[in-house]
């Protein structure tokens, strides 16, 4: 890939580089059967690759789509055992130059996710030096470019080397400038509009459907509740920038030896409120597989992290005030509401299509409980 030796300042804020050419596979790639496809799109895209040399690594910590590693060896070798570690650096004693990542969506993905416009978006990112190379796009997925690095802990999330990067990096994204034509407005509403149409009203599995009916309330009144909510975070003027919309652990990448910083999966990105990317961000500090909301930044973390973040959004010319930091401090944990909120509602729709072995359930039970045990708090918080 020739990524690793790159320096931060030329990865992070070259000039805009011209897009490589995306190739477009007529491929319908079986989940169960993911290596194989693999080898179909890598016929395409790596065609001197000698079929006999490729080995492959399975992720195992997503719990939307599955996701494999691909690279070649110049001596015939079996396949490593695909749950020794979800890490591809340690798939080899060094890193191959080229690795491929094919991403295969997961069961119905397609309802909440515009696949167009996640395409449109990595190319629009890469060329700004903010997103991994785009390979290829197949019917149900795409290959793109491996980024060398670990992708984060609730722990070092929180590291001062890591958590200022971060913080940096974010802010140089939402000054990315990009033509949206007629459509500016920030994709939360209709985001979670889309998802509250789509929601069950009765899951096929008898078992889910009676947790949901004990832990949730019925479609009419979330949808009122969000409604309530949506209405008092837009009175907030929060700026409209192009957000990652995403930023949980596992989609930051950060390699140490370079000391950078590096966003991938931008499925849900697009113009979206400032403090929404950076309240998301911060209730993804708990973590996914275990949620533990001690995690959650501390009033004095978040007014550093916020304080690095202004200092770079704001520019050199502008002083960041100590209310600068209260008032996005004020609008950031107000919109953490809405965080919760979204992926509450996104785990919902999940646990009645997504055939990856997860419990959606507890996963937008968690999200729920959090939402309503912070609500009083957050909603009542005011700029100082």
């Amino acid at each position: 890939m020739g990524t690793e030796n790159i320096e931060k300042s030329n990865y992070q804020n070259s000039s805009p580089k011209t897009n490589d050419e995306v190739a477009t596979i007529p491929l319908t790639i079986d989940e169960n059967n993911v290596l194989e496809g693999a080898r179909e799109v890598l016929k395409v895209i790596r065609p001197t690759w000698n079929d006999d040399n490729i080995k492959f690594k399975l992720f195992t910590d997503g719990i939307t789509n599955k996701l494999v590693g691909c690279f070649h060896t110049d001596s015939k070798s079996s396949s490593p055992d695909s749950q020794q570690t979800t890490d591809i650096a340690k798939m080899s004693t060094t890193v191959p130059e080229d690795v491929v990542l094919v991403r295969v969506y997961g069961n119905k993905t397609d309802l909440l996710i515009d696949r167009k416009a996640e395409t449109r978006n990595i190319q629009m990112l890469h060329s700004h030096g903010f997103a991994p190379c785009l390979y290829a796009i197949f019917r149900n997925g795409l290959a793109y470019e491996y980024v060398p690095g670990v992708t984060l802990t609730s722990e070092t999330v929180a590291e001062p080397q890591v958590w200022s990067l971060i913080a940096r990096h974010m802010a140089d994204m939402h000054k990315i400038q990009i033509d949206c034509g007629s459509d500016d407005q920030p994709m939360l509403w209709g985001k979670v509009q889309q998802f509250l149409d789509i929601l069950p009203e009765t899951y096929s599995d008898s078992r889910i459907d009676e947790r949901v009916k004990a832990n949730f309330l019925p479609i009419r009144q979330f949808k009122d509740e969000f409604a309530a909510l949506y209405k008092h975070l837009a009175a907030l003027n929060s700026p409209i920038v192009f957000c990652h919309n995403d930023l949980l652990l596992g989609n930051v990448i950060y390699e140490k030896s370079t000391d950078r910083i590096t966003f991938i999966d931008y499925e849900y990105a697009g113009q979206n409120f400032q403090a929404f990317d950076i309240g998301n961000h911060f209730t993804e500090f708990a973590g996914v597989d275990v949620i533990d909301y001690r995690h959650y930044p501390s009033k004095e973390f978040q007014l550093k992290w916020l304080r690095s973040y202004l200092e770079v959004y704001l520019g050199p010319e502008k002083c960041v005030t100590e209310r600068d930091v209260n008032v996005l401090y004020v609008q950031t944990n107000k919109f953490a509401l809405a965080s919760h909120f979204l992926w509450t509602v996104w785990a919902l729709i999940q646990a009645e299509h997504s055939t990856i072995d997860f419990d959606f359930v507890t996963f937008a039970q968690t999200r729920y409980n959090e939402y309503k045990a912070r609500k009083d708090t957050f909603l009542a918080l005011t700029y100082e």
